[in-house]
């Protein structure tokens, strides 16, 4: 099955890749049964920015309470990896906690998605819908 995702949430994600290099930027993905339609920009709140991220938790915090009383569902989550590819670092494989969501990577030039899994990422191949 291919991924949809949102011509807005893909420029909105090169456009934090832009903003926010050289460090990571990071937030969350929203949307259903294989769609993207919304992300909302997280503080990265790791001490080493450049090379980590962390999504600041009282953004999760909030969209976890939207999400059970009816608000949009994550869908799952994205970051960049500035001076780096757009797959998942080994870093990303050892935090990941194989819980299905799906993960957006933006790189050098490239955005790719992937579902984190308990045997790890799979790389997904999506399409973009207009906004």
């Amino acid at each position: 099955m291919k991924l949809q995702v949102s011509s807005a949430v893909v420029a909105s994600l090169y456009a934090e890749y832009a903003s926010h290099a050289p460090h990571e930027c990071c937030g969350l993905l929203f949307g259903h049964a294989g769609q993207v339609t919304a992300l909302q920009a997280a503080a990265n709140v790791h001490p080493a920015p450049r090379t980590h991220f962390e999504i600041d938790p009282r953004t999760l915090i909030t969209a976890h309470r939207a999400a059970r009383t009816g608000g949009p569902q994550i869908a799952g989550y994205y970051h960049s990896h500035p001076g780096g590819p757009a797959c998942p670092s080994s870093t990303d494989r050892a935090q990941a906690p194989g819980d299905g969501k799906i993960w957006a990577i933006i790189g050098r030039s490239e955005l790719r998605f992937w579902r984190d899994t308990d045997e790890g990422f799979i790389a997904l191949s999506y399409g973009v819908e207009d906004s």
